[in-house]
């Protein structure tokens, strides 16, 4: 496979996850982070991680529109429910046992 396609696969895959974590709203991200490790505030990092490898300026709220497909304050305002506190001891544990670990 060559280069040029093989980012046209890539690209297409990205969309396609963002396009189904915008339609799962009923997903919450601490839901993704206890189960992936990573949830929608991951993905829109990276993707500005990416913009600014390649020397573009974009800031935390501009990726994270990108990712869930409105501003964010909109997306909790609508969709985020409260953590529950097993749901909070869950993810506090995880992350105690993956801090210092790589991440993707």
């Amino acid at each position: 496979m060559d280069e040029r396609t093989r980012i046209e696969l890539e690209a297409a895959a990205f969309r396609r996850l963002r396009d189904h974590l915008r339609e799962r709203t009923d997903v919450q991200n601490i839901d993704m982070m206890n189960l992936t490790g990573f949830c929608r505030n991951c993905l829109s990092r990276w993707y500005q991680e990416a913009a600014a490898e390649r020397g573009l300026e974009m800031g935390k709220e501009e990726a994270r529109e990108i990712v869930y497909g409105m501003p964010y304050d909109d997306w909790r305002a609508k969709y985020q429910t409260e953590a529950g506190p097993q749901k909070q001891a869950a993810f506090e544990k995880s992350f105690a046992e993956n801090v210092g670990k790589p991440k993707g």
